[in-house]
């Protein structure tokens, strides 16, 4: 989609649609000082929609979640960071239940319109004095301006070293529609979602059913295309929030602006994305992996998602190794029938293999080029139309010291 349709605001927040505020506070939940415990709130029912991680554990909030969405609408998400309530049995999920009743009867809204998330530790319980503590100050520190979301953000956040934010405008029949999101993530990322809590809100009126299938659609094409390390959380979760104020006619498929609002919506998805894949644990590069040429959309991304991320392929791009091999390796592993003879693979602009056999290579400008921020890696197959681009981030000593020592 041409970037025409939609325009990015800079500095724009999960604030900036109208009709939300959001904030957040220490509430105890963390060792260090910083903030823990976070919401945002809608001053009117808004559609709602929401995808989950495919783990099979799946933590205490989701199940909360789920049934909260049980009428597509919400007024308010809140939000802990610092321990995940997974695998904590029927006291975490009373802890949940509790965690989103505290938060309706505070922010004044009925239980059923609150969505809650968490993120952290695995297999410990809430601290829930904490938590109902936290609960009881937050609605004074909830902001409908930059330093409400800036709480926000920096709330969620585990591992992360920097906020993930994003904001579009689009016009839709001659109205100005803002969507916006906040995410977290930096490590247990791998498709079908990745340990990521994404927040989406937009200021448009778009029907429940057209906002959940544009969620997964985007979700199959951004969230779904990352890796960091090839773990699939407990606790992923990616919830949107509609709150219509923008005085546009309803949004549907037919509507003649759809394709700019999915194309602008799947934006904020897509710089999420590149933002938790390039804030991997540890993380000095990021990587793309555009994979042309397949058989099909499907085998495309098998492809892409399995190069980006081969532990191999990741150690040589942090090496700054134009090892072409491990590239190959991963295309071949990655259970998709490929034409083994008709493979072409490039870094950035220097091509180094043609038909499957090398190409001779300028070593000291394929150096250059991987010790940049961001490497580039795209494999045409000759096989077919299908095409996908995946994204993460090189292996590093550091991702091994933060995983060696995360609970402590």
């Amino acid at each position: 989609m041409s970037e025409k349709l939609y325009t990015v605001v800079e500095g724009g927040s999960i604030t900036t649609p109208a009709g939300f505020v959001s904030g957040g506070l220490h509430c105890g939940l963390k060792k260090t000082d910083r903030n823990d415990l976070a919401a945002i709130l809608c001053e009117v029912p808004a559609t709602a929609a929401a995808v989950y991680t495919t783990n099979l554990f799946q933590a205490a909030p989701l199940k909360v979640t789920r049934e909260s969405l049980g009428n597509g609408v919400l007024r308010a998400v809140v939000v802990n960071s610092g321990n995940a309530n997974a695998c904590t049995g029927a006291q975490g999920e009373a802890d949940a239940y509790e965690m989103r009743a505290a938060a309706a009867r505070h922010l004044g809204v009925s239980e059923d319109d609150v969505a809650v998330a968490s993120t952290g530790v695995i297999g410990e319980l809430l601290k829930m004095d904490c938590v109902r503590s936290g609960l009881a100050s937050l609605p004074e520190k909830l902001d409908g301006g930059a330093s409400g979301a800036e709480e926000f953000c920096q709330a969620i956040l585990t591992t992360d070293l920097v906020k993930k934010e994003c904001c579009v405008k689009v016009n839709v029949g001659g109205k100005e529609v803002l969507i916006a999101g906040a995410a977290k993530g930096s490590g247990m990322i791998h498709p079908n979602m990745a340990t990521m809590l994404g927040f989406m809100t937009t200021d448009a009126a778009v029907g429940q059913e057209e906002l959940l299938t544009l969620l997964r659609q985007a979700t199959d094409t951004t969230f779904n295309m990352i890796t960091v390390d090839g773990d699939t959380s407990t606790n992923d979760m990616l919830v949107a929030m509609a709150s219509g104020l923008a005085g546009n006619e309803t949004l549907g498929r037919q509507h003649p602006d759809w394709e700019a609002f999915a194309a602008a919506f799947t934006h904020v998805c897509r710089h999420l994305a590149q933002a938790i894949a390039r804030d991997g644990e540890g993380a000095n590069h990021l990587i793309e992996v555009v994979v042309s040429g397949a058989e099909d959309v499907a085998a495309a991304r098998a492809i892409a998602k399995t190069v980006v991320g081969s532990s191999l392929v990741k150690s040589a791009v942090f090496g700054a190794d134009a090892n072409w091999g491990r590239i190959i390796a991963a295309v071949g592993r990655a259970g998709v029938p490929v034409s083994v003879e008709r493979v072409d693979i490039s870094l950035g602009e220097i091509e180094v293999l043609s038909q499957s056999r090398p190409v001779a290579f300028d070593e000291e400008k394929a150096l250059a080029y991987l010790q940049g921020d961001t490497v580039l890696i795209t494999v045409n197959l000759g096989d077919g139309d299908g095409s996908a681009t995946a994204w993460g981030c090189d292996l590093t000593y550091d991702y091994v010291r933060i995983n060696a020592a995360y609970r402590t």
